[in-house]
């Protein structure tokens, strides 16, 4: 195996690493910053006004991304389990 299959390979990972995380941590850091406006103009400053909002969210995103998510994670799977096929 050279060195560029390797790279190659754990860039794939990479890729669809940042494809399924990063929509869930968009979407709970732009949660987190009109909860912390809120609560800058009201001075409300409690632990589970920031907590429970960022968990409904994300309970949202994954079952409505969940789909695609999958299917990029299978995506890379096929595309390891090529590279062995191609390889041995």
């Amino acid at each position: 195996m050279s060195n560029s299959l390797v790279m190659e390979v754990m860039q794939a990972a990479a890729r669809a690493a940042i494809k399924v995380g990063a929509p869930v941590l968009i979407f709970s850091m732009i949660i987190g910053l009109i909860i912390a406006i809120f609560q800058a103009a009201t001075q409300i400053h409690e632990q589970t006004l920031t907590f429970v909002p960022k968990l409904f969210i994300t309970a949202i995103l994954l079952i409505v991304l969940g789909p695609w998510m999958m299917e990029v994670m299978s995506d890379f799977t096929y595309y390891i389990f090529d590279l062995m096929l191609i390889l041995y």
